[in-house]
């Protein structure tokens, strides 16, 4: 039954893997060094009002950083498998705000959520839907080329991760 105040759209999301010849620690450790971790000091400089502090410190960042990650890997564990898998959240607010000033909903998808896994067969790769894919739906002129940057930035990242 539909809900007279629900919209449905559907979108085509382009999903990358990205392939590794090395270990999975490997490819990790190198991934947590090329993306360092965000400095939640900024998110207390917002909360405290210090907005210009803010944004200065956010223009001299890194494109890509690391909101958080989880060991997906660990939760296998209740099926009574082991697999290496983290789920990392990697973005930048100021690309993040540059997208969301234009089109609130693309916070959905800000910061991007990226998988490294490895397969049972050992296989190492990361897994992610494609930036310009995702954000492309809002077909906004503003939200594009920032997404696209972000899809550059990403895919380059990863492949130097994983290389």
């Amino acid at each position: 039954m539909e809900h007279q105040d629900l919209d449905r759209r559907i979108i085509s999301v382009e999903h990358l893997t990205i392939r590794s010849k090395k270990a999975f620690e490997e490819v990790k450790s190198k991934l947590e060094t090329l993306v360092p971790r965000i400095d939640d000091g900024i998110f207390t400089l917002l909360r405290y009002g210090e907005v210009e502090r803010a944004l200065r410190e956010l223009e001299a960042s890194p494109p890509l950083m690391i909101f958080g990650s989880r060991n997906h890997g660990a939760l296998l564990a209740v099926a009574g498998l082991q697999r290496r898998s983290v789920q990392y959240d990697i973005g930048n607010p100021l690309t993040a705000s540059m997208m969301t000033r234009h089109q609130i909903s693309a916070g959905l998808y800000a910061p991007v959520r990226v998988l490294l896994r490895e397969a049972a067969e050992g296989d190492v790769a990361f897994e992610f839907d494609r930036p310009l894919s995702l954000f492309g739906q809002f077909q906004d002129g503003d939200v594009e080329p920032v997404a696209r940057q972000l899809d550059e930035n990403l895919r380059s990242v990863l492949q130097q991760a994983a290389s």
